[in-house]
């Protein structure tokens, strides 16, 4: 099976998909940017189940580039899945791969699930400062090794901004 994939400019808490991926902070418990748009638009459910996945599962914070999912609450979707991707630090500190995980780990997620759709950000190119087209790169890997031939019909990248999409285009990923 071969993936449609899109690049959107818009609002990734409005769009409808199985799962919307949050470019989340290691606490869970929201914060600036994507993550705290996505709590705010999805209510105290969200928060909740974040609060549970501390308790039980990872009490020191969600480690970088993994992901796990809630509740999307009042979103229209069924899932939210939470990663974390790497602060930017010039390059020698696995930041690459640290993205690339976040990108695959949040697919898997949703593929256990059953998601057949799934919307991504541009994880860590906001405050944590990975640089766009170097970001570009890595989700155009993230595509061809594992969204293009994986179980889920439909993946999305939306962004913020149209400069940013055009970032993403002009670097070759679609």
């Amino acid at each position: 099976m071969s993936a449609q994939i899109e690049a959107l400019t818009g609002d990734i808490t409005k769009i409808a998909v199985d799962a919307v991926v949050n470019a989340a902070n290691r606490t869970l418990m929201g914060g600036g940017g994507v993550d705290g748009a996505i709590h705010r638009a999805g209510g105290p459910a969200i928060l909740e189940a974040c609060e549970a996945i501390r308790r039980e599962q990872f009490p020191d914070g969600l480690p970088t580039g993994e992901a796990v999912a809630t509740t999307a609450g009042n979103l229209p979707a069924r899932w939210v899945i939470h990663t974390v991707g790497p602060v930017w630090h010039g390059g020698g500190k696995t930041e690459d791969g640290l993205l690339l995980n976040a990108y695959a780990n949040s697919y898997r997620v949703a593929a256990e699930l059953g998601a057949k759709s799934i919307a991504f950000p541009a994880i860590s190119t906001g405050v944590y400062g990975f640089p766009k087209e170097r970001a570009a790169g890595i989700v155009g890997r993230f595509i061809r090794e594992t969204a293009l031939s994986g179980p889920l019909e439909r993946v999305l990248f939306v962004f913020f901004s149209a400069a940013d999409r055009q970032v993403f285009r002009d670097h070759g990923v679609w």
